[in-house]
């Protein structure tokens, strides 16, 4: 009670600042950064919780960092989505989770309840929608802060919405603010969504124009700010470059289409009902439930 009496007074002193956290991002990133050694940690039951185990680690080291008055985690509901109705192959060339993270899927979110954090998805469309539809609403009463380790959500970002990129290893980040992206990639956050439609993505198996790379599609992005002027000034394109675009247009535009982030996916959640208020005693009946008694140390 006195923990969450705490941050419920520290909150209440600050401006609000939302952390929407892209859940999935997390975890992947937990599970594989202890995976590859092939001891996966479990329970004295046998119940695989590497994932969850590093999930919290990441998370709470975010809390620590980015000091948010409330909190947001994002989850993928399926793999199917308006996406894959627009093209079957939209992530298609994505394997199978790994037996031991299965489990793992709905114990995390155990415990990000634990933590009294709301868990938000939508069926049909993907965390990155969720969190892109959050911002935008609630930028107008907050900071958000986005959390993943997903570039794509740099075409987020404004004066009211920072990117916050995980890099390897707990508590390093890289920070996007539309200054830190300009200076780093010499883009602005529509461009990304233009640059991914032009050069495609294999992660998300979409191809973009056929023949054209990273290096080519930025390189026409910076010279013409956007595929629609690119497009009225496609004579000015070399032959070769020219010829790729116009055998693939309908491509191009279902890739740029593939790659925006919908900020108007049927998800609402109100700003009081995820202010972060603490509860440790919820926190660490789970944490014992799960045998995290090394992390019960992390929450004070």
């Amino acid at each position: 009670m006195q923990v969450e009496m705490e941050i419920e007074l520290q909150a209440a002193d600050r401006p609000n600042r939302l952390l929407l956290v892209d859940g999935m991002a997390l975890l992947f990133r937990a599970y594989f950064a202890t995976s590859f050694t092939g001891s996966i940690r479990r329970t004295n039951s046998g119940i695989p919780v590497n994932g969850v185990h590093g999930f919290v680690r990441y998370f709470w080291d975010a809390v620590k960092k980015f000091e948010p008055t409330h909190i947001v985690c994002c989850w993928d509901m399926g793999s199917t989505t308006f996406r894959t109705e627009q093209f079957a192959n939209y992530k298609a060339n994505r394997p199978e989770a790994p037996i031991d993270l299965i489990p793992q899927f709905d114990l995390v979110k155990e415990v990000v309840d634990s933590f009294g954090i709301p868990n938000v998805g939508i069926a049909g469309f993907e965390a990155d929608d969720c969190i892109g539809t959050l911002a935008r609403f609630h930028s107008k009463d907050a900071e958000v802060f986005v959390l993943t380790g997903d570039h794509d959500m740099l075409q987020l970002v404004d004066d009211r919405v920072t990117v916050v990129i995980m890099k390897k290893g707990h508590g390093n980040y890289a920070v996007y603010t539309p200054q830190f992206l300009l200076e780093e990639r010499k883009l602005t956050p529509a461009q990304i969504i233009d640059l991914k439609g032009l050069m495609g993505d294999t992660s998300d198996n979409y191809p973009g124009v056929k023949g054209i790379g990273e290096k080519t599609a930025l390189k026409l992005i910076q010279d013409y700010g956007t595929i629609d002027i690119m497009l009225e000034r496609l004579p000015e394109l070399s032959k070769s470059i020219r010829a790729k675009i116009e055998a693939d247009l309908e491509m191009l535009h279902l890739s740029r289409d593939l790659a925006r982030i919908r900020c108007d996916a049927p998800v609402a959640i109100e700003l009081q009902q995820c202010r972060w208020t603490l509860n440790r005693a919820n926190v660490v009946n789970k944490f014992e439930e799960l045998e995290f008694g090394s992390l019960i140390k992390l929450i004070g």
